[in-house]
């Protein structure tokens, strides 16, 4: 495989990631969660033991072409292979040694047949044809069938979803029914929080999930019995509201987190029963990051009203390094820094734009614009066409919450 010299991926590492896959291991319905959460160490040490003798890649500074009105699609592929675990994964194709769903991984296979291309050490081609993949993609996900311009969030969220179900640890279990809700008010919230996880992983497990996934915090507070409930959700990308400002002026990455985690006040209408009180009253409600993911983060700058879709051009400014999301977590869980490595932005209007990236590699910043892929600066990745902010742990985190 090209760019794949220098690995041996027939280590005891990966001999013993093979044994817990056997039928007389992880593949039993029966399997509990502590052998999931092992098997996903014992990846992540394969994967830590392939950084310490590389990839063999190219330069990655290789365009994507065009096949029409598929600028999204390339915006985000080129985000993507950027996020070097998930690369270096494609690229060794660990999930062979990985996969229990029973679903053909069709749309991994194409996915990493496209990073090989645009990694390939050889680079012979200063451009890769995505048709394969693009093909492979309309048949799972049909809604994105035809050639009219698409939202990249949306084609993120997506693939994102496709590819873990077709890579999924954990065995497809059919269920009938819809299984009682447990209750776990005796708990403090750290340990429902992880036991709502652990439920989680139980069905879900993946290396999308290792990187992409996180869980948020829903804190209600009654005004009447002053009781307090939290719900706990998974979540892929945060999803970032923009302050609404008088006049054009600048807004920082920082504001809208805070105004995401801001309190919100709810009337007896729009809120949900007051388990105590057992009826509606009105209550305040915040959102906070109980479990951090390394995941991107897209401001919404398309806000849908009755009648029409309008987009937000305000200039959001952002840290390219140490970003503390750690204020947003759990109480006194200290910093948790998160650097930089890619950008989708989206020039034009809601009917009519063009979806391009900024991409972190050993050289500096590259921009890719379709087929096209040069060099830039720090100080001109800083435009109000940002939308899909990619953002990886620091190594310089003092204390994470996991």
């Amino acid at each position: 495989m090209p760019g794949s010299s220098g690995v041996n991926v027939e280590g005891s590492c990966g001999a013993l990631c093979r044994t817990l896959v056997s039928q007389n291991g992880l593949q039993r319905d029966t399997a509990d969660i502590s052998q999931s959460v092992l098997y996903t160490s014992l990846m992540g040490l394969l994967l830590v033991a392939d950084e310490k003798e590389p990839l063999t890649v190219g330069s990655g500074r290789v365009g994507l072409r065009n096949i029409g009105n598929t600028c999204f699609l390339n915006a985000v592929v080129q985000c993507l292979s950027h996020t070097c675990v998930l690369r270096n994964y494609c690229l060794l194709k660990s999930y062979k040694h990985e996969k229990f769903s029973k679903e053909e991984a069709k749309l991994m296979e194409s996915f990493s047949q496209v990073l090989s291309g645009l990694w390939d050490v050889r680079e012979g081609d200063t451009v890769v044809n995505p048709r394969q993949f693009y093909s492979v993609f309309k048949a799972a996900v049909p809604y994105f069938s035809g050639y009219s311009q698409q939202d990249a969030q949306e084609f993120l969220r997506f693939l994102l979803d496709k590819l873990h179900t077709e890579i999924n640890r954990r065995p497809y279990v059919k269920r009938t029914g819809k299984e009682p809700q447990q209750q776990y008010v005796r708990f403090r919230i750290s340990e429902e929080a992880n036991a709502m996880w652990k439920k989680h992983l139980e069905r879900d497990d993946s290396i999308i999930v290792d990187l992409f996934s996180g869980q948020l915090r829903s804190s209600l507070h009654c005004s009447v019995c002053s009781h307090y409930s939290n719900t706990f959700d998974v979540f892929c990308d945060l999803s970032l509201p923009i302050p609404k400002r008088s006049s054009v002026g600048e807004v920082t990455l920082q504001e809208c987190l805070d105004l995401f985690s801001q309190e919100e006040k709810l009337d007896k209408e729009n809120s949900p029963m007051c388990e105590r009180c057992n009826r509606r009253t009105e209550c305040t409600k915040r959102l906070s990051i109980q479990r951090f993911p390394q995941s991107p983060t897209d401001l919404n700058r398309f806000t849908t009203s009755r009648w029409s879709i309008s987009k937000s051009t305000v200039y959001v400014s952002f840290p390219l390094k140490n970003l503390d999301l750690g204020p947003y977590g759990p109480v006194d869980c200290g910093p948790v820094l998160y650097d930089l490595y890619a950008i989708c932005n989206h020039a034009g209007t809601v009917n009519m734009g063009h979806y391009t990236a900024c991409c972190l590699d050993q050289s500096g910043w590259c921009f890719y614009n379709d087929s096209s892929a040069n060099s830039i600066t720090e100080n001109q990745l800083q435009t109000n066409q940002a939308y899909v902010l990619f953002y990886q742990r620091s190594s310089s985190t003092a204390t994470v919450r996991k």
